[in-house]
C-alpha cells in the first residue's frame, strides 16, 4: 500500500525522516543500567576501627633562615657569614637538629652563582630540606 502525496506527478521522491525509535530504546537501556549501578558505587565496607588516645607531636624542626642580598652577601639569621665559613655554620645547625630545614631568600638581582654555591654548601653539610621563600606575585 503506497502512501499518497499531493504531488500530481508520477514520480515519487524518497522521504527522509529521522527514526527516533532506536534512539529512545538506547536511552531507556542506559537509564536502566545507571539506575541499577548507581547504588553499587556508594557501597562501602563498614569497619570498626580501634581507638587510641594519642597526642600529635607539636615539635617542629628547626628552621635556618638564610638570606642573600643584592650585593651577594650571605646572611644566616641576621648575621653576615663569609662564604668560606658557610659550610661550617650549616654543619653546626645539622648537629643541633638532624631535621633542620633551610629557608633561602635571595634578592631578585642576586647572581645565580651565589645561590648555587650556598645550596651546594648546605648539601655538603647534610641539609636535605631546602625551601625557597618568595613574595606572592600579582598576576
Amino acid at each position: 500500500m503506497a502512501m499518497g502525496s499531493f504531488n500530481s506527478g508520477g514520480s515519487q521522491m524518497p522521504t527522509a525522516e529521522i527514526n527516533m525509535t532506536p534512539l529512545v530504546d538506547v536511552m531507556l537501556v542506559l537509564l536502566i543500567i545507571f539506575i541499577i549501578t548507581a547504588p553499587l558505587m556508594t557501597h562501602s565496607v563498614k569497619v570498626d576501627l580501634p581507638r587510641a588516645a594519642s597526642t600529635p607531636t607539636p615539635e617542629k624542626p628547626m628552621t635556618l633562615q638564610v638570606a642573600i642580598n643584592a650585593d651577594n652577601q650571605v646572611f644566616v639569621g641576621s648575621e653576615p657569614v663569609d662564604r668560606n665559613s658557610l659550610e661550617a655554620k650549616f654543619r653546626d645547625a645539622v648537629q643541633q637538629d638532624a631535621n633542620v630545614e633551610m629557608h633561602l631568600k635571595a634578592d631578585r638581582v642576586t647572581r645565580y652563582e651565589t645561590v648555587a654555591e650556598t645550596m651546594s654548601a648546605a648539601r655538603r653539610a647534610g641539609l636535605s630540606k631546602i625551601g625557597f621563600v618568595t613574595q606572592p606575585g600579582q598576576g
